[in-house]
């Protein structure tokens, strides 16, 4: 499908009205996983060209995201990751962990940014950072695409890392989320150290729900109920 590829607008905007010299992009992925951490990159790109084909992660095939990906270590100017585990997003829910590897990812950048775009529109990030978010700015921001597909590539890996050990729940085809294939591992097997314990999955899983940890109690920006996916989803 055809899509409009992604532009310098937001930066340039931000840029002009906020005084801002340094802006990153900022995307998650693997907020909706039953397993695995939640990746978030930051990407600062400047005002130059993008590499042919950028956009949303989501658009792109495995291969294309791979390629791109190589292409856009060495096109960037800089660009920084941060994770936050399993266990991490038990103790400390979704949006909090968002704000954790977000914090990750920018500290891991070589200077601090002015200023950060960020996908979406809820700003787990907040405070001390100058933040606009952007509705499907992983299409439409040069700098948030970028932060998407290596994220993406990042965390494919890190996936097919750890299913080498439980090769049953197929990591390196669904990278922990929802699929028939983890479905019927974790009926089977149960959780691996790799799952999150307060995840609704647990809920339809009699044999291992005394695993099940609490849910931390939504806050303001309820990012838990609308992250989390139990044994209703469609795909893989």
């Amino acid at each position: 499908m055809p899509y409009e590829p992604p532009t310098h607008t937001v930066e340039r905007s931000l840029r002009a009205t906020t005084g801002a010299k340094i802006v990153a992009g900022v995307d998650e992925v693997g907020r909706g996983a039953w397993a695995g951490p939640v990746t978030v990159c930051a990407a600062v790109t400047g005002l130059r060209r993008p590499p042919a084909g950028l956009t949303d992660s989501k658009l792109l095939t495995r291969e294309r995201r791979t390629a791109l990906a190589a292409e856009l270590t060495t096109w960037v100017t800089a660009h920084g990751l941060g994770h936050s585990s399993p266990v991490e997003i038990d103790k400390l829910g979704m949006t909090e962990a968002l704000r954790l590897a977000a914090t990750r990812a920018l500290d891991a950048l070589p200077v601090r940014p002015d200023a950060v775009i960020l996908d979406g529109k809820h700003d787990y990030l907040g405070a001390p950072w100058r933040v606009r978010t952007v509705i499907k700015g992983d299409q439409s921001c040069i700098a948030v695409a970028a932060a998407s597909v290596l994220a993406k590539v990042q965390r494919d890996a890190m996936m097919a890392e750890l299913g080498a050990g439980c090769s049953e729940f197929s990591f390196e085809d669904n990278v922990g989320y929802p699929s028939p294939v983890h479905r019927a591992a974790l009926e089977e097997l149960g959780p691996t150290p790799h799952h999150r314990l307060s995840w609704a999955y647990l809920d339809s899983l009699p044999r291992w729900q005394h695993l099940k940890r609490p849910r931390i109690a939504p806050d303001v920006i309820d990012l838990e109920s609308e992250g989390q996916l139990g044994f209703d989803f469609t795909g893989a």
